[in-house]
């Protein structure tokens, strides 16, 4: 299509008032994107938003928690106490088993010939006992009538003397040999779960061979633990005092063992690498849940209950300087607090210094503060700051 000059000018014309009519939609658009550039710089200086918790005051009993191990009080390791070719296996791995029941049997034929043969000796040697007393009872006679010599009568009493020790001697290979053929049959000593058979029957087993199987009874069970010094001295008062100190089980799910346990024992020896002493606990295991050789949390709780400043452990932190929480005073200002701990109990600390109640620390946001900065302060859920059970 061409146009005109005249043309043109209509069509200029034309594009010079549709500009006109969108200008007050343009400075509108302007008015409004004007303000969200400033909106969004307000925000930028906003001061960061904290959660914080109120110092409290509660009455707790002092608790401690250390790493241990569990260890049976009953543990038998079966060994083959003479040679021979294992036979058949008499229980299922992983079964309990009770006290006296047959479990493996090692062949006897030797071993009862053995027994045999000894009997005879013993046998002979008793018949030839029977002999030299009556010998010796006769020569008595004699010599009281003065029949035979002194000589001969002596002679009749050695003679029956020896045949005693040759019987004795018989008799105690004989009891020897029935030892060991008792020793054919490996039994249980005690009840409890036996483990997985290390031989198979038809290997040539003896008292070199090893382990068999293991039984272990686990109705009751240790706990064994290491105390630092400096919480030896409360553990010692209470025993001296009588009083049993509650012991609880932290399991590896985070779980508390149901049963409560006891001190009963404690090393009479400092190990020096750790400065420690080793301290047993008894548990009772009725379910056999705990198991030999299982690491838990060991938490010794103490029995007076005290007044303590408590605040969540989530709060702290801890420098080369020691440990600190930032508190948050009416104005908003961070400030940081240097504490001394007392002791950690269900995800709070016991705090002997550097608070006070009331006092509100932040237990989450402490990553983007500092001491001297202004935060706004929001009061945390009462589940903030501790750790999930």
């Amino acid at each position: 299509m061409r146009y005109g000059a005249r043309g043109f000018g209509q069509l200029s014309l034309a594009l010079g008032r549709r500009l006109v009519g969108l200008l007050p939609g343009l400075l509108l658009g302007l008015s409004f994107v004007l303000p969200a550039g400033a909106q969004t710089k307000s925000a930028e200086n906003a001061p960061p938003v904290v959660l914080v918790r109120p110092v409290e005051v509660r009455t707790l009993a002092p608790q401690s928690e250390y790493v241990g191990r569990l260890a049976v009080f009953d543990k038998v390791e079966l060994r083959a106490r003479v040679k021979g070719v294992l036979g058949k296996r008499e229980f299922a791995d992983g079964t309990k088993v009770t006290e006296g029941q047959l479990l493996f049997t090692i062949d006897p034929t030797p071993y009862r010939i053995a027994v045999n043969q000894k009997r005879a000796l013993r046998d002979g040697a008793q018949a030839a006992l029977i002999n030299a007393d009556a010998q010796l009872k006769r020569a008595a006679e004699l010599l009281r009538t003065n029949n035979v010599s002194q000589v001969s009568y002596d002679q009749r009493l050695a003679e029956q003397l020896q045949a005693k020790a040759t019987l004795d001697d018989a008799q105690a290979q004989l009891d020897d040999a029935e030892l060991q053929l008792s020793y054919t049959q490996i039994t249980a000593p005690i009840a409890g779960l036996i483990g997985r058979a290390s031989v198979a029957p038809g290997n040539l087993v003896g008292p070199e061979s090893g382990v068999l199987a293991t039984i272990v009874n686990e109705r009751q069970i240790r706990a064994l633990f290491s105390v630092p010094q400096a919480d030896l001295l409360n553990v010692r008062r209470d025993l001296r005092t009588g009083e049993a100190l509650a012991v609880r089980l932290r399991l590896a799910d985070g779980k508390l063992y149901p049963e409560k346990g006891k001190v009963d024992f404690i090393d009479v020896a400092v190990d020096p690498t750790t400065d420690g002493q080793m301290a047993r606990a008894v548990f009772e295991n009725a379910d056999e849940l705990l198991t030999d050789g299982q690491t838990v949390r060991v938490i010794v709780e103490g029995n007076e209950p005290a007044k303590v400043m408590v605040v969540p452990q989530a709060a702290m932190a801890i420098d080369q300087t020691g440990r600190y929480v930032y508190v948050v005073d009416g104005k908003g200002v961070v400030e940081q607090r240097r504490i001394t701990v007392d002791f950690v109990r269900d995800g709070m600390i016991a705090v002997t210094a550097g608070l006070k109640e009331g006092d509100r620390v932040i237990v989450q946001g402490q990553q983007r503060v500092r001491a001297g900065m202004v935060v706004e302060a929001q009061a945390a859920p009462a589940a903030a700051g501790q750790p999930k059970r």
